[in-house]
């Protein structure tokens, strides 16, 4: 059906098409064409689940053995498989493919998002004799976004735009009345990675170019690199939620690129003057989005380049598209039964209020990938002896079944096989996840072959620990290299171990709790901070955790996302304290109250060592003293914070300004005072104009409503206190 469609839809010379020419109408073809595709498939599938079912060769077998001959209720049926395009299964084998590659690669460098341009060239010049909007040919639209994106994907990987790439990973992304585009992962080789943000400014710009210098990059940039306007200058704006840009633009003007607290860019945004009309508003660098100038020079589209060395960033990638299309319904079911429990049918889920674009439609009809990765990741499955998965219809002979070649040799038994080769040196010397590297599996000949072109990476399918003897097999498969039997896998210093876990420990890989740190390491690769918390939770409820401090200390950086270290508590000292000599500092604790060490006492930094520093008092009774201030554990007093820790820190903040309150009881040559708003005039401005000895020793600046400097401020009284009297 699918091809049929593809080729109704097709331009031909000399022959008008009404379908083609129907606008509206023709979109609405493309959806109901592809909507019969995807109800023929689904349809398929779920018909096929009355007769095709799954068991292990084992338990047929035992059935057998039992005279048992009848299978048509011996099995478990099989739902919307992982082969079925746009399924959560195929999404979630296809996120994990792409931290397959991640493992191999390290980290994605570049980030980039390619939308599609309905005003290139291709699209006005085929529509130019035609009184049709680029709108009303989906068709042409998602035929020329391939052309291009499988440009893109020549230029960065073999025509080196970025320098030398090892792999490339993209999804296609259809929104709502949106256009198609791509969310593309780069990763580079190890000698052309960027080491720090300061090469980031030859690949990425986010400023206005100079319209006598280069006027085309000046117009495609003001064309399609612009956000905006919004904010104040437009609130109405879509990206505007709580009246701020979801988008966080405009952005600050740099002088220089640098890095965030979190690890992300911040790029070069000079304030040169440079600006571009928006719907009569002058928006300067601040509101360019981040660029490649060969890459926008080449493909005039909005084309988003972000650098990345996290993997954060492909995890995103292939996770938020996993929640999968959106639906609003609601259902009644009548049921006579009230325990009755409604049947979870993963079909009718996943066409149930789903929305599907005409440029979406179109997509699928001509047979486009929605997932690319370059290069390929094979599935790797594995079992148990005797555990092989066999798939089976309910009148199949039981005979037949278990004589079937498919039962004897499994991709996972026919590695150990060709192990066995004696004139097969290369084999030996490599474990499961490196087979595919260098050798091919032939599925009509069920056996591997030496791989003569081409690259592939290996990925074992993930088992949890709760599956008990799958789950050391899976570990030991990632460290035994050349088994010919399933006895050679549980061999360990010539000895053959009763179970795949005592092999696991005689190879210290269970010792002290490793296989636990070793799962969540695991787990780390593809699973977010949340998932990896929840995992340790679950470890420390089942009580199968023999010390769990020692796990907590090999993993809790797995489990944080900067969640604690990132936090910033008043009363709490930072975690990362940038201090140099000279610099003024504030006492965040009570140290020592008798020689002047009190919470908020001023020192000037001395001298810096390793775990203490010297610092010199300058406020309070105690001017002049020098003492010493060690690390301390320090626990927050805040109890809004929904949990409790502790941080070990020097219990000091840097100093160049403190609230009216901290200055209490401290005298100064000169202040200061900044009232962005107003205070108590009888008590908090009262003290803070009172630090001083001299009236020469104090400058203010006080704003209005509007943020404009003024020279009087509002005395705050609360007239509510009054209300009781």
């Amino acid at each position: 059906m699918r091809e049929f469609f593809a080729y109704r839809v097709q331009d031909r010379s000399n022959q008008f098409s009404l379908i083609l020419n129907s606008r509206r109408l023709f979109q609405q073809f493309l959806v109901d064409a592809y909507t019969m595709i995807e109800s023929e498939r689904l349809n398929f599938i779920r018909f096929q689940q009355q007769d095709l079912r799954s068991d292990t060769n084992e338990n047929i077998r035992k059935l057998r053995y039992n005279g048992q001959q009848d299978l048509s209720k011996v099995g478990k049926r099989i739902f919307l498989p992982s082969s079925f395009t746009g399924g959560s299964r195929y999404m979630m084998q296809n996120y994990l493919d792409a931290m397959a590659i991640c493992k191999w690669y390290g980290y994605p460098d570049f980030f980039i998002t390619i939308t599609c341009n309905p005003k290139w060239p291709e699209v006005q010049r085929f529509l130019k004799d035609t009184n049709l909007n680029p709108e009303d040919r989906p068709d042409i639209l998602s035929r020329i976004f391939k052309i291009k994106l499988d440009s893109i994907c020549k230029d960065l990987k073999d025509r080196d735009l970025f320098g030398k790439a090892s792999t490339v990973v993209y999804t296609i992304e259809f929104q709502k009345r949106g256009l198609p585009h791509a969310h593309m992962c780069l990763f580079m080789e190890n000698d052309y990675k960027l080491p720090t943000v300061d090469h980031v400014d030859q690949f990425i710009s986010a400023e206005i170019p100079d319209l006598n210098q280069d006027p085309e990059l000046y117009t495609l940039v003001n064309d399609h690199m612009i956000h905006g306007p919004c904010g104040n200058a437009r609130m109405s704006s879509p990206c505007m939620v709580d009246r701020k840009c979801s988008k966080g633009f405009p952005k600050k003007f740099q002088d220089h690129s640098t890095l965030d607290s979190n690890g992300f860019p911040l790029y070069r945004r000079r304030d040169d003057g440079s600006f571009v009309l928006k719907n009569k508003i002058q928006l300067d660098n601040r509101s360019v989005v981040p660029y490649n100038k060969k890459l926008l020079k080449r493909y005039q589209a909005h084309i988003n380049v972000e650098w990345c060395n996290q993997a954060a960033s492909i995890k995103y990638l292939f996770k938020y598209i996993n929640k999968g299309p959106d639906r609003a319904t609601v259902a009644v079911v009548p049921s006579n039964n009230e325990n009755e429990q409604a049947e979870n049918d993963e079909i009718k889920e996943y066409y149930d209020c789903r929305y599907i674009s005409a440029c979406e439609a179109s997509w699928r009809i001509f047979s486009n990938e929605v997932n690319y990765r370059s290069p390929s990741v094979m599935r790797l499955p594995f079992h148990l002896p005797g555990q092989q998965t066999v798939c089976f219809g309910p009148d199949e002979d039981i005979n037949q079944v278990l004589n079937k070649p498919s039962v004897n040799s499994s991709m996972f038994l026919s590695w150990m096989q060709r192990n066995q080769d004696p004139n097969d040196h290369v084999a030996r010397t490599l474990t499961y996840v490196q087979f595919p590297r260098f050798y091919v599996w032939k599925l009509d000949k069920r056996i591997w072959v030496p791989r003569i072109k081409g690259k592939t990476i290996g990925r074992i399918h993930s088992v949890s620990p709760s599956t008990g003897e799958a789950y050391y097999l899976r570990i030991l498969l990632n460290k035994v290299k050349g088994p010919t039997s399933f006895d050679d896998i549980k061999t360990v210093n010539g000895r053959v171990y009763d179970t795949f876990r005592d092999a696991c420990y005689a190879l210290g890989l269970l010792d002290d709790d490793s296989e636990y740190i070793e799962a969540i390491k695991e787990a780390n690769i593809s699973g977010s901070a949340a998932y990896i918390r929840n995992l340790f939770a679950t470890m420390l409820l089942s009580s199968t955790l023999s010390r769990p401090e020692v796990v907590w200390e090999s993993t809790w950086k797995y489990m944080t996302d900067d969640f604690l270290n990132g936090l910033k508590v008043s009363g709490l000292p930072n975690h990362r304290l940038v201090l140099k000599v000279g610099v003024p500092v504030m006492l965040l604790r009570n140290i020592d109250q008798r020689n002047g060490l009190c919470n908020g006492t001023r020192l000037k930094v001395t001298k810096l060592y390793s775990r203490v520093i010297e610092a010199e008092i300058i406020s309070g009774g105690n001017i002049g003293s020098r003492t010493f201030i060690p690390r301390m554990n320090l626990v927050p007093s805040d109890r809004k914070i929904p949990f409790a820790f502790q941080r070990r820190q020097f219990p000091i903040t840097v100093c160049f300004a403190m609230t009216i309150n901290k200055s209490q009881g401290q005298s100064l040559s000169k202040v200061g005072l900044y009232l962005r708003q107003p205070v108590f005039t009888h008590g908090q401005l009262y003290v803070a104009l009172s630090r001083v000895t001299r009236r020469d020793g104090i400058k203010l600046l006080i704003l209005d409503n509007d943020g404009r400097p003024t020279n009087k401020t509002t005395n705050v009284v609360y007239k509510e206190i009054f209300n009781g009297l």
